[in-house]
């Protein structure tokens, strides 16, 4: 940690969670654009049209990521709607042709940190901005690399269906729900049985893998461990979207088991126990904000289907615990609107980092909050 910069900001974090001083509390408005403002600036860092993995305090900037700039693509897009600015189409647009240029030939997405060889989930969170790009331009390039993407992840199932290769440790997760359901996006562009079939045998096994508390086995990224609420709401949020648009109830039902399971955890204050065994207890005392902001999604969505005021309540205050987090004010422009991993800043989940993917599950659920503030 040799550049003052990020050794300052280490040693006033520290400090900062140490003596429990929380961040000046703005307006929900105010944290979305300063969150906005962050990720346009990880997107902004020289080198390609990829967005930063994000800052750490213990080296500063990183590398542009394939996985995440995949699905930050399609929260550009949006915000391009939203604000009714070009900018934010012109840069969705312009990672989207990144992520042409590092497919690989067999249309598989890897992440270079473990090799060149594709990765199942990368893959599909990738084919989330290709679909996207393809419907918001009608450019045949995004559909050609979308349907490269999805044919590569249909070729790679095993004879059941599942997705039990080219995965990380090569071993199953259920949090494939999420290529599960960007296979069904590929579907609303071009349908292919074959896809929804594959879509359908990893959802249907990510149902089997749900204990009776709600909660899923084989959702850690390491079996064994206890898995992260970030991973857990990516199961849920997979089976939500995915039975959403096949109007399949088993899928929806199984996503609100784990809904209502991780809702009994959630404090007052707003906060999430960033790690919940798969016997549904929870023993850590940080909280994995991508998580919280995660579930704040999860229980919009369950809100606009099923008009419980509950989930309503619950989004808002994870969101909430979210904010006191999130400095907007700092002059630090590194962490200024970013979205920290963990809380406090050394709990075990993207530690002493600001992750882009918690800035735009940030950014995503504010945009379903401010929904209904203009109701």
């Amino acid at each position: 940690m040799e550049n003052p910069v990020h050794y300052f900001t280490f040693v006033n974090l520290i400090l900062q969670d140490m003596t429990g001083k929380r961040a000046v509390r703005g307006t929900a408005a105010e944290h979305l654009q300063a969150a906005e403002d962050w990720l346009k600036r990880a997107h902004d860092r020289p080198g390609d049209d990829g967005v930063s993995y994000g800052y750490s305090v213990r080296g500063g900037w990183r590398e542009s990521y394939p996985e995440t700039s995949g699905y930050i693509a399609t929260t550009f897009f949006d915000l391009a709607r939203l604000r009714n600015d070009g900018d934010y189409h012109e840069r969705a647009v312009r990672i989207v042709r990144w992520l042409l240029s590092v497919q690989n030939p067999d249309g598989s997405f890897a992440n270079p940190r473990y090799g060149d060889d594709g990765i199942v989930f990368d893959t599909g969170q990738d084919l989330f901005g290709l679909v996207r790009a393809y419907e918001d331009t009608r450019d045949p390039a995004f559909k050609i690399g979308a349907q490269r993407a999805a044919n590569w992840l249909v070729s790679v199932a095993d004879s059941n269906g599942r997705w039990n290769r080219y995965e990380f440790l090569n071993t199953p997760h259920v949090y494939n729900t999420r290529t599960a359901w960007a296979l069904l996006r590929m579907n609303q562009v071009e349908y292919s049985a074959e896809r929804e079939r594959i879509a359908r045998a990893n959802l249907d096994w990510a149902v089997s893998e749900q204990q009776a508390n709600g909660f899923f086995d084989n959702c850690a990224f390491v079996y064994g461990n206890n898995p992260f609420t970030h991973t857990i709401a990516y199961a849920t949020r997979g089976l939500l979207e995915s039975g959403l648009l096949l109007e399949d109830a088993s899928y929806v039902n199984a996503a609100q088991r784990c809904a209502e399971a991780a809702l009994k955890h959630l404090r007052p204050s707003g906060f999430l126990p960033g790690e919940i065994a798969v016997d549904g207890s929870a023993t850590v005392n940080y909280c994995c904000i991508t998580g919280n902001c995660q579930f704040a999604i999860v229980w919009a969505r369950l809100f606009e289907h099923t008009d419980d005021k509950r989930y309503q309540e619950a989004a808002i205050r994870s969101l909430d615990y979210v904010m006191i987090t999130q400095d907007i004010h700092t002059s630090n422009s590194n962490i200024r609107g970013a979205i920290r991993g963990s809380m406090p800043i050394w709990g075990r989940y993207a530690p002493l980092s600001y992750p882009n993917w918690a800035a735009k599950f940030f950014i995503d659920a504010l945009m379903l909050r401010q929904q209904w503030d203009r109701r």
